[in-house]
C-alpha cells in the first residue's frame, strides 16, 4: 500500500514543472510524511487543473458524520473502487498527488520484525504524481469545508513485488504522458495495471547498495 511519502517539494518547483499557481491552505514540505496524521498534501484537482491546492490525506465521503473514517481511506484499491461505499461516489473525481517519492518496506522474515526501508522515485523527475481521488466534505458541526483524498493502488509491478513482498501492491505512478488522461473522464479501470512506461528507481535506505531500476 502507500502510507508514507516525500513532499519536500516547494511551490516554486511545482510551478516550474506544472506551470500552475497555488491556492488554498498551505502545506509543510516534509521529507517523510505520515499519512495516518492526515496531513495537507499538494494536489491538482480535475475541477481546476490550472491550480495547485492542498487536501487532507484520507478521503471522507459526503455521507460521513465525522473524520474517523480517514484511517481506513488513505488508499483505495482500483479493483474494488467502484463498489466500496467509501469510494464509489468519488472514483471519477480525480487528482494528482504531487510527491518527490514514496516509501515501502521489504520484509526479510515471515513476521516483519526484520525489514528494509526503501525510497521509490522516478528517475530524472524531481517531482511526479500519484493517482488520487478526492471528496469535498463539510463538517456539519462546525461548517468547515475540507478537500480530502485517497491514493489509488494497483497490483505491484516486478520491482515493487520484490520490495512490497507481503501484499504486492503499489500506488498508481502517473508519468507525464498519463497525468492529463487521469484527470479526464477516462474509465479508471484503464489504469488498473502495473505501469512499465518509465523508470522507477528504488533506493534501499537500510543498506549501502546500488539503486534498483525497472524499465
Amino acid at each position: 500500500m502507500c502510507y508514507y511519502v516525500d513532499t519536500s517539494l516547494t511551490k516554486k518547483a511545482i510551478k516550474e514543472v506544472y506551470g500552475v499557481g497555488f491556492e488554498g491552505q498551505d502545506y509543510k514540505p516534509t521529507k517523510f510524511l505520515n499519512g495516518f496524521a492526515h496531513p495537507l498534501v499538494p494536489v491538482i484537482l480535475d475541477e481546476n487543473p490550472d491550480v495547485c491546492t492542498t487536501a487532507n490525506w484520507g478521503l471522507i465521503p459526503f455521507w460521513s458524520k465525522d473524520r474517523k473514517i480517514q484511517k481506513q481511506t488513505l488508499n483505495a484499491k482500483i479493483e474494488t473502487i467502484k463498489e466500496k461505499p467509501s469510494f464509489r461516489n468519488n472514483y471519477n473525481k480525480r487528482c494528482l498527488v504531487l510527491v518527490n517519492g514514496f516509501y515501502e518496506w521489504k520484509w526479510l522474515d515471515d513476521k516483519g520484525k526484520d525489514k528494509h526501508k526503501h525510497f521509490l522515485t522516478v528517475k530524472n523527475q524531481e517531482i511526479f504524481s500519484l493517482g488520487g481521488i478526492y471528496s469535498n466534505w463539510t463538517d456539519k458541526d462546525t461548517g468547515e469545508e475540507l478537500n480530502t483524498f485517497s491514493i489509488v493502488t494497483t497490483q505491484a509491478n516486478e520491482l515493487m513485488t520484490e520490495i512490497h513482498n507481503t501484499k504486492h501492491r503499489m500506488p498508481i505512478v502517473l508519468y507525464r504522458s498519463m497525468e492529463k488522461e487521469w484527470l479526464k473522464d477516462r474509465d479508471i479501470e484503464d489504469f488498473a495495471f502495473p505501469n512499465h512506461e518509465s523508470e522507477l528507481l528504488a533506493i534501499n535506505l537500510d543498506e549501502n547498495v546500488q539503486p534498483s531500476t525497472l524499465f
